[in-house]
């Protein structure tokens, strides 16, 4: 069963240096969706070793949908979306704005 649009939650306002989480879930797929984060349209990289954001420390869990700033900065700011895959198909939410 292909993924519903997932629902995604993103704060639209966080004081530089503040934790902030993201999150995105959908529950009609199956078998169960991944997810995947994208800040302007870019994919973020689940392991931030690889990531092109030099010194932006956050946790994603393609599993949960959970994307967590440790201590954002203003190189986060941006329009951030959310794609649920699974083997029937995929379904992306709207962009979100959030500003530091």
């Amino acid at each position: 069963v292909k993924p519903m649009i997932p629902r995604c939650t993103v704060p639209k306002a966080v004081p530089v240096g503040k934790s902030a989480s993201l999150h995105c879930h959908e529950n009609e797929g199956y078998p169960k969706s991944t997810y995947s984060w994208y800040r302007n349209s870019e994919p973020l990289s689940p392991d931030t070793k690889s990531s092109r954001l030099h010194n932006s420390s956050y946790t994603l869990n393609p599993t949960t949908g959970t994307l967590v700033f440790h201590a954002v900065h203003k190189g986060d700011t941006g329009r951030y979306s959310c794609i649920a895959t699974n083997d029937a198909g995929f379904a992306k939410c709207e962009e979100q704005e959030m500003e530091i």
